[in-house]
């Protein structure tokens, strides 16, 4: 017996959802799971802000609750608001990026620096720094800061979907909890160690931004700097988070 946002979900409701597919079941469920939808929208604000209304994505969220109301199996022992999430995420993820709201130019800049933390990494072991990565592409620090604040949002959405890949197809293997929580626990150890080391103010924004869940603006007072330097802070982060998360992932 579970008890979401205020309706007992028993797995005796569930039963009965699966064997008879009633839409006031269903509804039931889809309202007492609804947190799942507006949580995950809230959380990913800053990836679609700009381009596409809240509404939109909201409603592409319950699509995707809907799928998987459907699709799960209370049988295997995962638990529905964990499966639910991975895969309203995804979908939130898989709708902003076909919308193509990126310009040629922004990405080609994107997969030059996010290349350049891969190389540099591999060289010396360690993170890159400002400065090798301008040097690496031949640009100057501010020509550098500019193109990040540019490819901001391409780089915590190319970082969510690389994450959001992997622990999707780990649950539609059907994992009970133990192997799902181990296999969490295991990205959560790898990305607070590679948050680790990252540069100090690049571990605050992180931190503001993922653990306690502040706005870029937000964050910008608490730091006493720019919405823009914070945005580049951001991308910086995400893209040697990706470079460490990487390696992990194709071990």
């Amino acid at each position: 017996m579970q008890t979401v946002n205020g309706e007992c979900i028993t797995g005796e409701i569930w039963q009965r959802y699966k064997e008879t597919r009633s839409r006031e079941l269903r509804n039931r469920i889809l309202m007492a799971y609804m947190p799942v939808v507006t949580c995950n929208a809230r959380k990913m604000y800053p990836i679609f802000k700009g381009l596409a209304e809240t509404q939109d994505i909201v409603n592409q969220g319950v699509l995707a609750l809907m799928e998987c109301i459907d699709k799960y199996e209370p049988g295997r022992g995962v638990q529905f608001d964990s499966y639910a999430s991975i895969r309203v995420r995804g979908s939130i993820i898989d709708y902003v990026r076909k919308q193509d709201w990126i310009p040629r130019g922004a990405r080609k800049k994107y997969s030059d620096i996010q290349n350049a933390y891969q190389e540099l990494q591999s060289l010396h072991g360690r993170p890159a720094t400002d400065g090798e990565v301008a040097q690496h592409l031949g640009i100057d620090l501010p020509e550098l800061e500019r193109r990040l604040s540019e490819v901001a949002g391409l780089a915590v959405l190319s970082f969510e979907e690389l994450l959001q890949e992997n622990l999707a197809e780990e649950s539609e293997k059907g994992f009970g909890n133990p192997e799902r929580e181990l296999l969490e626990g295991e990205l959560k150890k790898t990305l607070v160690g590679a948050i680790d080391r990252l540069e100090e103010k690049e571990r605050t924004v992180v931190s503001l931004y993922y653990y306690e869940e502040l706005k870029m603006k937000e964050i910008a007072l608490v730091m006493g700097l720019t919405a823009s330097r914070v945005s580049q802070l951001h991308a910086k982060a995400i893209m040697k988070l990706k470079v460490q998360m990487n390696e992990y992932l194709e071990v």
